[in-house]
């Protein structure tokens, strides 16, 4: 599988996805909403990846919509537009349910289509001077797709304020709002983002991270009583599994477990 418009390789057990735009701030157009599909695909497939790692080449995270895109998208038809953007919706719905642990590097700014990038990794860092934010109100858009994510992230009344307003804010704002995990200096954040994938790796069983992940994405649309049912049946079924019976093992032996 080749790749145009990013870069994508594996160490570590750890997947790295470069959004490779930089003379374009890396903004997104119908090619590199495709790769970044298929690479994901990949990474999700690849029983040598436990975690996978989303940044970009240049100055910017990912500046949102290519220009020469969005006047191409003025062409289209109405049911053009809604394939078009049922792959953005295919995109954001696959980070956000992928089996793996998905962090966002956030090197630069990171806005509209961008932003929504980091809205759905579960884990995110940024170099303070990057600014985030979502502006599609102010040239007759509408963050419709991130705003379902967006919600359950933050809650209605900082998504109401991010969305309406399509101002950006620092990232030490987006980690206050928690839009992000934290704020990392640019000179650490490398260093950082591979330090956490590394314990994700290596101090967490792939099944536990990856049921945790569907509980935390599935749960808000259950009831409370149904979703704690759910949560018992899933308790049930991780007791079974051959990774809880060799880490409940190694606690009792005090023995230290690398997974």
């Amino acid at each position: 599988m080749e790749f145009n418009l990013l870069q994508y390789e594996v160490a570590s057990r750890t997947a790295t996805i470069t959004l490779n735009r930089p003379d374009k701030r890396n903004a997104l157009n119908g090619q590199l909403v495709a790769e970044l599909r298929q690479a994901f695909a990949k990474a999700a497939a690849d029983e040598g990846v436990k975690v996978i790692v989303l940044k970009g080449n240049g100055e910017a995270f990912c500046a949102g919509a290519d220009l020469e895109y969005l006047q191409q998208l003025q062409q289209n038809t109405y049911d053009e537009n809604l394939v078009d953007s049922r792959e953005l919706m295919q995109l954001f719905q696959e980070i956000y349910l992928l089996d793996k642990v998905v962090i966002a590097q956030v090197e630069g700014h990171a806005v509209a289509g961008g932003c929504g990038l980091v809205t759905v990794c579960d884990l995110s860092y940024a170099v303070p001077e990057a600014m985030m934010g979502y502006t599609e109100v102010k040239i007759g858009f509408i963050p419709a797709l991130v705003a379902v994510f967006l919600v359950r992230k933050i809650g209605e009344g900082r998504a109401r304020e991010l969305l309406l307003t399509g101002r950006l804010v620092t990232a030490e704002k987006a980690a206050h709002d928690g839009l992000i995990t934290a704020v990392i200096p640019a000179g650490e954040i490398k260093a950082h983002v591979a330090k956490v994938a590394a314990s994700l790796c290596n101090d967490a069983s792939g099944n536990s991270l990856k049921v945790t992940k569907k509980l935390i994405g599935t749960v808000l649309d259950l009831p409370i009583k149904d979703g704690l049912e759910h949560a018992a049946e899933l308790n049930a079924a991780t007791r079974g599994h051959e990774d809880c019976k060799r880490g409940i093992a190694a606690f009792l032996h005090k023995e230290k477990l690398v997974w």
